[in-house]
């Protein structure tokens, strides 16, 4: 029995690719999540063989899903599923070390394909990408690994910090103390290995890593 796990925010989505998975493949059992948060605890509570992971789920946005989960679960297979076929994004998404990309537009046959395939422990991305896919240098590894050490709060301040609001509009969107801000940018800054805001700004726009909504 293999067990996946389904990450996406649109109930519609996530039953059309239950439908699909279903039919394709045998002896499968599918769990699923609308959020980063409920994703990490299902993960933390189930034996999970592959994660399909939107980019843009709430408290995902974009490469931190990926690169805060992979830190925290560094054996397991994880396939994006996205409506973006950028090849550069995919690029970055394969250097962090997801093993696959999925289209949103993909069939159900090549659904079931990728997974097969990921599950034997290959790298598996569409044809219309798989000749313009680069690899990421070791700068930027570097750089996701530091960012995937920061925490989901921490995460959402630089997001802020690269829209360029000051300490306490932050704390006004996050619902924080400005003290409490102030620990998170300290805290960014030595994990990041930097020293001020323009770095910060530099290293979100690297990941182009988005703003997550504001609360209010």
């Amino acid at each position: 029995m293999i067990t996946l796990l389904i990450a996406d925010d649109h109930p519609l989505y996530r039953d059309a690719l239950r439908g699909a998975l279903s039919v394709s493949l045998q002896d499968i059992r599918l769990l699923e999540a609308g959020d980063l948060p409920s994703t990490i605890e299902i993960l933390n509570k189930e034996d999970v063989d592959l994660l399909l992971l939107d980019l843009h789920m709430p408290g995902s946005n974009d490469l931190f899903g990926l690169l805060h989960v992979l830190k925290l679960y560094s054996d397991l297979p994880v396939a994006v599923v996205s409506g973006t076929e950028d090849p550069l994004i995919i690029s970055k998404i394969v250097g962090c070390g997801a093993l696959g990309f999925i289209p949103k537009t993909a069939g159900a046959n090549d659904i079931a394909k990728a997974i097969k395939s990921i599950l034997d422990g290959n790298v598996w991305l569409p044809e219309s990408v798989s000749g313009k896919i680069e690899e990421v240098d070791e700068a930027f590894s570097k750089l996701a690994d530091n960012v995937a050490s920061l925490t989901p709060s921490q995460y959402k301040v630089l997001c802020f910090m690269r829209e360029g609001l000051l300490n306490k509009q932050i704390g006004y969107n996050l619902d924080i103390a400005e003290a409490t801000v102030k620990a998170h940018v300290t805290a960014i800054f030595r994990k990041l290995g930097i020293n001020n805001r323009t770095q910060a700004v530099l290293i979100a726009s690297q990941l182009q890593l988005e703003p997550p909504v504001k609360a209010r």
